[in-house]
């Protein structure tokens, strides 16, 4: 397994324990302004990992040349 693909999974059993939590939250009837928070650090850590995986994509199994791959990885450093 990769460098790449180990930081992948551990963002996604970060996120799964964070999902967990909410879960728990909504169960012990929280406030909501806590839960939304959580719900919004929850998006932007998925936002990152499919950067992650996509970045994965490019490098490991997409047959791009290094200039292609360049310019996707400067587009994407833009709108992500």
């Amino acid at each position: 397994m990769t460098k790449e693909q180990k930081d992948i999974l551990n963002r996604l059993k970060t996120l799964q324990g964070h999902l967990g939590g909410i879960i728990n939250m909504i169960e012990e009837e929280k406030e909501c302004e806590e839960i939304l928070v959580q719900m919004k650090a929850i998006s932007s850590s998925v936002s990152k990992t499919q950067s992650l995986i996509f970045q994965n994509y490019l490098h490991k199994c997409a047959k791009l040349s290094e200039e292609d791959q360049a310019n996707i990885q400067r587009a994407l450093n833009m709108i992500l």
